[in-house]
């Protein structure tokens, strides 16, 4: 019965795509399957049974990461190595190896590989058409500041030089919450200080995020972002923090995003997806203000201040193990949670003017405003996609549409099952108001309606609206409700 187990689990890693070794105690081949021929180029019955220094002489007892977990009796997870075949073919690996033991003795060793050599080549392109990228816009900045005249120079367009477009002018909102963002967002441009931001997806991270480097003192300097999410580790860690040559197949002498961005502002976006054992690399360069590229035994000093966001709510980044604490106390040194579109309704009229102008003069149309029903529903719908949501929502009418007003039957698919029935409000759908007024007008409509359930008590009406007691308060006095 054993023996049956045992050949049924050797047959069915012949169908694993990760390569398999396993090595005996003195460091011979006893198992190689389907998956590690293909990645090595090395006939089963010519690596059976030889020294695994033997079939990669490349190798090392140091560098061996089987030959290291037979004598330190340690498992090794996700480790990289890297080694030269027998056709001179440079190979690039992420292993995990583990020892095989029996009355508290070595008595076997297994490795499963991943191949990453593709990997590291691209990580060298993406790193060098980074670099050139950067370079060649310094170069264009510094040219038109050499080729215009002094009143030019004044009023020299900054994203030109460091690709942040955006300014606090840009973040549409006058909700007491997005006030009190912008408010702060000023105040941390005044500092050097590391920034945490967080908020769902499309809620104008990366615009508060560049409107506050544009009104630092590093806004003439570089801007450079980087989502920590879009890369692999070993990829991301290169960009991150540069390379020497030799340290991996094809790699060159190429700064990182970190040097690249010295002076300036170093933007990482979703840093909650970025792998623990390179959190603890980041946090040791921030603390220090030096970084050691990949492959270096030198240190290179750096002036970068990072900002970055996270894609889940500040109070859960630790409890979900995303962040390293040591990494979340540094870079929250000043943190801002950005509430979602259905938490900042009183916004909607303003984002949708504003949205509604950008695309007239995109698409040259003539829409002025949207109708009360899609006001309705507009602050019915949950907005899973926020902001950005509601932008694309604007452009698709606009793009498809002629007319002066945004009606109903002009919305995209996902609006048409959402409830207008219950509303309370009546309104003529004839009669176009401002937004800002409509908005007003149903904002009453529905406090005066709590209000009357709870018999005019305050603290019990926030409780059924979900908002706090002073916000209560300050609205029922703005409309003049009570």
């Amino acid at each position: 019965m054993e023996r049956k187990f045992f050949d049924a689990l050797i047959k069915a890693m012949e169908y694993i795509d990760d390569g398999i070794h396993i090595i005996d105690a003195s460091g011979k081949i006893v198992y190689y399957n389907h998956a590690a021929k293909k990645l090595d180029e090395i006939d089963v019955d010519k690596a059976i049974g030889r020294h695994i220094l033997e079939v990669y002489p490349s190798l090392s007892f140091e560098t061996s990461t089987l030959l290291q977990v037979i004598r330190t009796f340690k498992p090794m997870y996700d480790v990289e190595q890297n080694f030269t075949n027998y056709k001179g073919d440079k190979i690039s690996t992420v292993n995990t190896s583990l020892p095989i033991m029996y009355n508290n003795k070595v008595v076997a060793a297994v490795e499963i590989s991943k191949n990453i050599t593709t990997v590291k080549e691209l990580t060298e392109k993406i790193v060098k058409l980074q670099s050139e990228l950067y370079v060649n816009q310094n170069k264009s900045s510094s040219q038109s500041l050499a080729e215009g005249n002094s009143s030019s120079n004044n009023n020299l367009d900054i994203k030109n030089k460091n690709s942040a477009y955006y300014t606090f002018l840009d973040v549409i909102g006058h909700s007491r919450e997005m006030q009190k963002i912008k408010a702060l967002g000023l105040r941390a441009s005044e500092s050097d200080s590391p920034v945490l931001i967080s908020g769902a997806t499309g809620t104008g991270k990366e615009l508060l995020v560049q409107s506050i480097h544009n009104s630092s003192k590093r806004k003439n300097h570089a801007f450079i972002a980087q989502n920590c999410a879009a890369l692999p580790n070993n990829l991301l860690e290169s960009i991150l923090f540069g390379t020497v040559k030799g340290s991996f197949t094809g790699a060159e002498n190429r700064a990182g995003l970190f040097e690249l961005a010295d002076g300036g502002t170093l933007f990482l976006d979703e840093v909650n997806s970025m792998p623990l054992e390179l959190q603890a690399k980041l946090l040791r360069v921030i603390q220090d203000g030096r970084l050691r590229r990949v492959g270096a035994s030198t240190t290179i000093d750096i002036d970068v201040r990072i900002i970055s966001a996270i894609n889940v709510p500040l109070d859960k980044v630790l409890e979900l193990g995303q962040l390293r604490n040591d990494l979340f106390y540094r870079l929250s040194v000043i943190s801002f949670e950005i509430p979602s579109l259905k938490e900042r309704v009183q916004d909607i009229p303003l984002l949708v003017e504003f949205f509604i102008k950008k695309y007239n003069e995109k698409c040259n149309k003539f829409f002025s405003n949207i109708s009360n029903e899609v006001l309705k529903i507009f602050l019915d719908y949950y907005w899973p996609g926020n902001v950005r949501e509601l932008e694309h929502t604007i452009e698709s009418v606009i793009s498809l549409y002629d007319g002066d007003v945004i009606r109903e039957e002009h919305l995209p698919f996902q609006f048409k099952h959402v409830q207008n029935s219950k509303r309370d409000i009546d309104v003529d759908s004839n009669i176009i108001q401002p937004l800002d007024v409509s908005l007003q007008n149903y904002e009453k409509e529905i406090i005066s309606s709590a209000l009357e359930k709870v018999d005019n008590n305050v603290s019990k009406a926030a409780k059924l609206l979900n908002v706090p007691r002073q916000t209560l308060q300050y609205k029922i006095k703005k409309l003049d409700i009570l």
